[in-house]
């Protein structure tokens, strides 16, 4: 939701705050847009919700023709029903720049206490972590929104993707935002083009490396504590795991322990 229409502060997609209430209308109507573009083009559309409690689209601004994957506790969470043998491509809608990096509420899974993830060496975006899970199943990505930032990250992990800036970095909480008009068409236009890049590919089996810089030691020595993570440094930890799925559920497990560890006022 961080990449959504018109979102530049924590409040606008922190469930139940004020300002979520108004940009998750923003955000619905952004995921509308492509699954219509796509729908345009002929394919069928599966939504599955990815952001926070994963309870933030609202359904009944969706096209009727679209069903959604609601709610939490998904065993590839983000990415829940990559493995289905029917998909042929996912579009990231709403995504965001990598924890450390510029871009509008840029992060990784946790949105202050990680500060930096890797994967294979390579500075890693949710968007990164993703697109390499999709394509151990074979699945391309065929098209990523956000802003300019999130963008420039796309062309690392996915080069042949449609991409569409929906606004401007600025600062972390500051940027120039497109109205929604142009957004929708923007995205949907996208999405119709992205629609000639569906089709599986080879699947991609190899075995990974995921390393994790927090921003406080406890979090390091609460998630070494998991079976093949190794601590490397007073506020790092480290892991390999044989397949891309594997290291996923690793680091939600690292994610969910390091998020119960964290102190409110002294991280």
């Amino acid at each position: 939701m961080e990449g959504a229409t018109g979102v530049i502060h924590p409040g606008d997609v922190r469930p139940r705050d004020d300002e979520w209430f108004r940009f998750r209308h923003l955000f619905t109507a952004d995921v509308n847009a492509t699954a219509l573009g796509l729908l345009d083009a002929g394919a069928d559309v599966l939504v599955n919700e990815a952001h926070a409690s994963m309870r933030n689209l609202v359904l009944e601004e969706l096209d009727d023709r679209v069903p959604m994957l609601s709610g939490r506790h998904k065993r590839l969470g983000m990415m829940e029903g990559i493995d289905r043998e029917d998909i042929d491509g996912v579009a990231f809608v709403g995504y965001h720049a990598a924890a450390g990096e510029q871009g509008i509420l840029a992060h990784t899974y946790l949105a202050n206490s990680i500060t930096q993830v890797r994967l294979d060496g390579v500075i890693a975006s949710e968007g990164r972590l993703n697109a390499a899970l999709a394509a151990e199943y074979g699945v391309p990505v065929i098209m990523v929104t956000g802003d300019d930032k999130t963008c420039d990250d796309a062309r690392g992990y996915a080069p042949e993707a449609e991409l569409v800036a929906v606004k401007t970095y600025i600062s972390r909480y500051a940027a120039v935002c497109l109205p929604p008009a142009q957004t929708f068409a923007l995205q949907r236009e996208a999405a119709t083009r992205a629609a000639a890049q569906l089709g599986r590919r080879q699947p991609m089996t190899a075995a990974h490396r995921i390393e994790i810089d927090f921003d406080a030691v406890q979090l390091a020595d609460a998630t070494a504590i998991i079976p093949t993570v190794e601590q490397l440094g007073p506020r790092t930890v480290g892991y390999d795991a044989p397949t891309m799925t594997e290291a996923m559920t690793t680091f939600k497990i690292v994610c969910a322990i390091a998020a119960g560890a964290v102190e409110v006022s002294y991280g």
